[in-house]
């Protein structure tokens, strides 16, 4: 079939041992952990197609050479877990290992206090550099050995309350939960966009303590959520959650090396491997993001003709289409091309063809939906002549809509590619649902039917380890839900947030909602699914109601909350995926992401307060930063769209006839899935089961009118990793392929922040213009 071939035949021409074992071949909806019969008598299977399938009654292709052409697991606990599981994951545990010690304190306070102040900061500067959770992986490690060596081998405290100093040598399981906690903490949070932008632009000081409850209060509304879905995502071994198994892999290395580095030569040709790939991209990298940044983008199709404005907009990947663009820029590629299964980075391109080579060009050259008049390759918002539309003129001195301004200035028009963004979002939002209920459907019903009767309904080897440890009982998660509903609540009601109460009881519930058809998506493809902008809109159009508040901050809340709920539970999913591919106790995975907020909110809100004492005049225009790095774009991004679809709200957003399309995008969402179902039911060896509408339709809005240098690049590198190499040269594939990506993305990251502290945190330093770097062009397209 189409598809099968479109995705390089990888499930067409795979024994069929791999299929049963390979991530992206089974078919969703039947849990491949019971035998094909046992799940057809269960009701779990109920087409002879399927059935077939699933019991290999095609012929069998001629012997590829793969490493797993071989026969299933003889032990019946693995033979439910995906082959890319069991190739990166350890079967062996030990129990008796110290988890949350004294070493784990001081080290996860540590790097969550130093990467919630990086984050933090940076995200008021124009330029900044990530805090790589890579990094704490990497140096965790050292920092816990050290620690190991130079403590006191001590109890301190007395009774029940006694604890060592240093329980004996660091272990893995301190060393992921060091990790955990910073991927809890070590970052910044969405209630900056609260404290920010009502202090620049409404003049209003939040509260130090409100702020940092109403902070911890939406981060654990999303930790409570992850209940919701954890016996469906977590205990679930065909949900493999690819950028955990990457994590997992340098988890893995790490330990070997460092206990049997003698004996295990595995392991260390991977750290030799990582660290070799280390220093190679973090010395590269200073080339194209500094000194010689046409390297991140190399534009053929312009050189032919580099003054021609038709070739420049073609081959440009800088604000053009990007045909046959190639980039040398890791930052353009990422992991992403070795953690991301084959087939969806198939319709990951397949959207970005369909976007920027097709639709784009329509648009451009055939001045299609008024993009002569509309920039299709912008994301500004315009009046019906062309200029940028004046929004703060809409608004009052006291937050509230200008009328009789807006009747002057007239309905607000859009670009092609943002309108067709907005439709494609609405189809991705639908698509999710109706995927969820189809492919997934029975395996949902029989998730809740054993959680109800409170049996298992896994079994696999994995499932089994964990049995030693205590579950997280379903009220730790209530509790936590009622802390956090009840701190909000409490905040809606004093009213400095400017939300009606009852759009705050929607926002949970709409959250809630969003977890599984989400969750699913990003659990089987490690593809996120945005849905900041159905969040706005709906918010925009519950208040559109007479006596209803309309102050902007009231959108940005809404915002902020219902995309807490499924934003925060999927990293802490993701993450609690770790712990049980670790082995770690799951009380402890919970406790290390507490932790982690507890430490990180506060000094996510000192940094704040800090930057807002000494730069606001920066940021409200009164003074110009001769550097240019405080400007607070950020916050204005934010603001300008809390005033568009909270203030002017999203009624007279698309008040033109011409928006009204938009609407059908719901509908193209829900038709879609239904029709590669029954096509997949039709023909089951076509594989129409992988061509995911949800990921196609969230591509779509990705808007491509600044970059669109990366994709090309990456599906080739992609073919090489996760096809070829993957299918030829597995073992190799197998060795190298998550530590490659793990080492290259923490090299880019470590690069990106030195590039930060020596050219842009203090004095700026440029790099002066030469032919590698063109004042007027770094591509060299001069014709655009």
């Amino acid at each position: 079939m189409a598809f099968a071939w479109l995705s390089g035949g990888a499930l067409s021409f795979l024994s069929p041992t791999t299929i049963m074992s390979h991530p992206v071949a089974n078919i969703p909806g039947e849990p491949p952990e019971k035998p094909v019969m046992r799940a057809a008598e269960d009701g779990l299977i109920d087409d002879k197609n399927d059935i077939e399938v699933l019991q290999h009654k095609s012929v069998d292709p001629p012997n590829t050479g793969l490493a797993n052409d071989d026969s299933p697991p003889e032990d019946p606990e693995l033979a439910g877990i995906p082959l890319i599981v069991r190739e990166m994951v350890d079967f062996e545990d030990d129990p008796t290992l110290p988890t949350l010690t004294f070493r784990y304190f001081v080290m996860s306070t540590f790097f969550v206090a130093i990467g919630a102040f990086v984050s933090q900061m940076s995200w008021f500067r124009t330029t900044s550099a990530p805090f790589s959770i890579l990094f704490v992986q990497l140096a965790a490690q050292w920092v816990g050995i050290w620690l190991a060596r130079i403590l006191p081998a001590k109890d301190v405290g007395f009774g029940r309350w006694k604890f060592s100093l240093n329980p004996g040598p660091f272990n893995i399981k301190e060393h992921v939960l060091v990790t955990l906690a910073a991927g809890a903490g070590a970052t910044s949070n969405l209630g900056e966009i609260i404290v920010s932008v009502k202090e620049i632009y409404y003049g209003e000081t939040m509260n130090g303590w409100a702020a940092v409850f109403f902070m911890w209060a939406c981060m654990w509304t999303g930790y409570s959520y992850s209940a919701l879905a954890r016996s469906f995502l977590i205990y679930d071994p065909t949900i493999i959650w690819p950028p955990s198994l990457q994590q997992v892999a340098l988890f893995r290395a790490q330990s070997q090396r460092m206990s049997a580095s003698s004996t295990n030569e595995k392991a260390s040709k991977q750290m030799r491997v990582f660290w070799f790939l280390f220093c190679g991209i973090f010395l590269w990298q200073f080339l194209p993001a500094y000194a010689f940044p046409m390297l991140s983008s190399l534009a053929f199709i312009c050189w032919c003709n580099s003054s021609n404005p038709v070739t420049s907009f073609v081959g440009s990947g800088l604000g053009g289409m990007g045909v046959l663009n190639f980039t040398l820029d890791w930052g353009n590629i990422t992991s992403t091309i070795f953690t991301t299964p084959w087939y969806v980075q198939v319709i990951l391109f397949a959207a970005f063809f369909v976007n920027t080579w097709v639709l784009v060009p329509i648009g451009y050259f055939g001045q299609k939906w008024n993009s002569d008049k509309y920039n299709i390759m912008s994301l500004k918002i315009f009046q019906q002549d062309g200029k940028p539309y004046p929004f703060n003129q809409l608004m009052t001195s006291n937050a509230q809509f200008n009328q009789t301004a807006y009747d002057e200035i007239g309905l607000v028009y859009m670009g092609a590619q943002s309108m067709w963004g907005i439709f494609f979002s609405y189809a991705a939002y639908a698509s999710a649902f109706v995927w969820l209920g189809l492919f997934y459907g029975r395996t949902i019903l029989a998730t809740v039917k054993s959680v109800r009767n409170r049996t298992r309904l896994h079994h696999d080897k994995l499932a089994n380890l964990m049995l030693s440890y205590k579950e997280v009982p379903l009220w730790w998660y209530g509790a936590i839900f009622v802390v956090a509903f009840v701190t909000n609540l409490v905040l809606v009601l004093k009213g400095g947030l400017y939300l009606p109460v009852w759009t705050y009881i929607l926002a949970l519930l709409i959250g809630a909602v969003t977890i599984l058809p989400m969750g699913y998506v990003y659990g089987i493809s490690g593809y996120q699914i945005p849905v900041g902008t159905f969040n706005e809109l709906i918010y925009g159009y519950m208040i559109d109601a007479p006596g209803s508040s309309r102050h902007p901050i009231g959108s940005l809340v809404y915002r902020i909350i219902s995309g807490q709920c499924w934003y925060r539970a999927q990293t802490i999913m993701q993450d609690q995926k770790i712990g049980h591919y670790m082995h770690i106790p799951p009380r402890a995975v919970l406790f290390s992401q507490l932790w982690g907020s507890l430490v990180g909110v506060p000094v996510n809100y000192a940094t704040i307060r800090w930057i807002l004492n000494t730069k606001m005049d920066y940021f409200t225009g009164k003074r110009v930063d001769p550097l240019h790095q405080w400007t607070g774009q950020n916050p204005q991004s934010y603001n300008n769209a809390a005033v568009q679809y909270g203030l002017v709200g999203p009624k007279r957003l698309f008040a033109s006839p011409i928006y009204t399309p938009l609407l059908y995008g719901f509908l193209l969402g829900l038709l879609v899935p239904v029709v590669i179902y029954v096509l997949h039911r039709r023909f089951p060896g076509g594989r129409f089961n992988l061509a995911n509408s949800t990921i196609f339709f969230s591509e779509l809005t990705t808007f491509r009118g600044n970059v669109s240098t990366g994709p090309f690049t990456s599906i080739i590198l992609g073919f090489i990793s996760n096809f070829w190499l993957f299918r030829y040269r597995h073992q190799f594939w197998q060795t190298y392929a998550y530590i490659s990506g793990a080492a290259l993305d923490a090299g880019w990251n470590l690069n990106m922040l030195a590039i930060f502290i020596f050219f842009s945190a203090g004095k700026t330093v440029s790099m002066p213009a030469w032919w590698g770097n063109n004042a007027d062009s770094v591509e060299r397209c001069f014709g655009h």
